[in-house]
């Protein structure tokens, strides 16, 4: 699975320029097998650190909106989807140390940067909420949905 998702970013990135929010949210959807809305994605374009601003990364925010949408499409109640997304968050954190976009590139967004520098950021906000949503959705107490394909 990681050489296959590892080409998969690379492709959204590269292949067709996403950002990072959208290449997660496409992702997600593909290993859920999950239909994104047309609006949802158009919502993703400028959350790569709030267009570049630097602020929460756009592979969380991409992450955290597929859980939201997919788990609500699960008649999850909205605080389960909450601690579902604070376990992602808490994940991220611990692997990246951040969820800050000017905390995890370098230099922050320049004109010298390479456009996609987070490759391996997006790569690991993809698996962080593959674990999560694994979890969350075997958890002893927790709804014992479909597993998605991967697992």
């Amino acid at each position: 699975m990681r050489d296959q998702l590892d080409q998969r970013v690379h492709d959204c990135y590269w292949g067709q320029g996403l950002n990072c929010a959208r290449t997660v949210l496409l992702a997600l959807a593909e290993e859920f097998d999950f239909m994104i809305d047309r609006q949802l994605y158009n919502a993703a374009c400028g959350m790569h650190g709030a267009g570049g601003f630097g602020a929460q990364c756009g592979a969380v925010e991409g992450a955290l909106i597929f859980l939201g949408a997919y788990l609500g499409s699960k008649n999850w109640p909205e605080d389960e989807i909450s601690n579902a997304c604070y376990g992602f968050a808490e994940r991220f954190t611990e692997q990246f140390g951040s969820l800050r976009c000017s905390k995890l590139r370098p230099g922050g967004f320049t004109e010298q940067d390479d456009p996609h520098l987070c490759d391996r950021y997006v790569a690991g906000a993809i698996r962080a909420a593959l674990e999560q949503l694994q979890k969350t959705l075997v958890e002893p107490g927790g709804h014992k949905g479909e597993q998605p394909s991967g697992f």
